[in-house]
């Protein structure tokens, strides 16, 4: 693991930092793990050279380009990385998206609510971000009753560029 010095984000539990080509290994297990390909899609990332492509031209890219992105969110106990979180630009959306994945043995302890609840906050504070979006499934409950406890709402089904599937979009305004 990258020390806490590389830390972007941190909160009582975790460590969010930006992903570098040495979490190759870690983003061929997310992306292929059933819930994300049946949630998020099938990446076609099949080897560690497949994932350093993915960490290119996704998020080691968008920190480029946008100054954000989506970071490793890793255990302050045990230095272990266990999911991603963070925001996204997504073609097809005016607002900055709020995404989050975590391995299955990491799900369920209040990892990504945590996690993302500190996105959340950088995005308003930090980023100055007026308002967030979220897309999801709508078969995907956990993550829904995720975004409704961060305050997101409900705002209508989209349909992204080059995707057939419709998806719901899930929004948070910034409070004046």
């Amino acid at each position: 693991m990258s020390g806490e010095t590389d830390a972007l984000l941190e909160t009582p539990r975790l460590i969010l930092r930006r992903f570098t080509l040495d979490d190759a290994s870690f983003i061929r297990t997310l992306v292929n793990d059933p819930a994300w390909i049946q949630n998020i899609g099938d990446r076609q990332v099949h080897t560690v050279e497949d994932a350093r492509a993915y960490l290119e031209k996704g998020p080691l890219a968008m920190y480029e380009r946008e100054g954000f992105g989506l970071y490793a969110v890793v255990r302050r106990d045990s230095g272990e990385t266990i999911g991603m979180c963070g925001l996204v630009r997504r073609a097809g959306l005016d607002d900055v998206d709020l995404g989050f994945a975590f391995l299955p043995e990491h799900r369920g302890h209040g990892y990504a609510i945590e996690s993302a609840r500190a996105v959340r906050d950088y995005a308003m504070a930090i980023l100055v971000k007026k308002r967030l979006v979220a897309i999801v499934s709508p078969k995907n409950q956990p993550s829904i009753r995720l975004l409704e406890r961060l305050g997101f709402r409900f705002e209508r089904p989209v349909k992204l560029p080059n995707d057939d599937e419709e998806i719901e979009l899930y929004a948070l305004a910034a409070e004046t």
